[in-house]
């Protein structure tokens, strides 16, 4: 079994073994004390690391989070990694994401569009340790490509890339295909495993800047 970052653990909670977290509640997950369960069906990176997939974390780690949302899985990251910066689009989802925040001194909302990275670019800092991206949008590698500016050299692209964004028409295969060739504009892909357990149409890919 691959081993997992720190602050994070496989535990028994309401007599399953699940991966959990230890942190405020979010969005009515299981709970046993302090640790809350991460529900890989509510969470692509909670998927990758429950198919155990490399993902090069270790806990500590500065993330930049592309696609928050309303703070399900970025909740669970702010838990074990350090300075997290959550970027979203969406007001509605950016209220809710505010909220998760609040008892989390190192997580940090940001109201932005991460398809311009420049509007955040004075407030996020360069040589993070890992961007984790679920970007709803067509042009999903475009977005990791924009962001690949604040990875440090030996960081970690964490990426879901959801099929029917990018072309609900089009096999999700052939859709994968293309965002990888895409990316190798600027990143090694060091892994890719689908996600289709839990995220139907997914495709979960691990990867390190060129």
């Amino acid at each position: 079994m691959r081993d997992l970052p720190a602050g994070v653990e496989r535990r028994e909670i309401d007599g399953q073994e699940r991966l959990a977290t230890q942190g405020e509640p979010v969005y009515g997950e299981p709970t046993d004390g302090e640790w809350r369960a991460w529900d890989p069906t509510r969470s692509k990176l909670g998927a990758m690391f429950d198919l155990e997939m490399d993902v090069g974390l270790e806990g500590g780690e500065t993330v930049l989070y592309l696609g928050a949302a309303s703070g399900t899985t970025v909740s669970h990251v702010a838990d074990f990694a350090g300075p997290t910066y959550a970027v979203e689009f969406a007001a509605r989802p950016a209220r809710d994401l505010l909220s998760v925040a609040e008892p989390r001194s190192r997580l940090f909302p940001l109201l932005k569009d991460a398809r311009k990275p420049a509007t955040y670019a004075h407030v996020v800092e360069s040589d993070v340790d890992a961007i984790v991206q679920d970007v709803a949008t067509r042009g999903q590698a475009r977005v990791a490509l924009e962001n690949r500016q604040f990875l440090a050299d030996d960081g970690r692209l964490l990426l879901a890339v959801k099929a029917r964004s990018e072309d609900v028409t089009r096999d999700p295969g052939d859709v994968f295909d293309d965002v990888r060739a895409e990316l190798e504009d600027g990143y090694e892909i060091l892994e890719t495993r689908r996600l289709d357990e839990y995220h139907v149409d997914h495709l979960g890919i691990v990867a390190r800047p060129r």
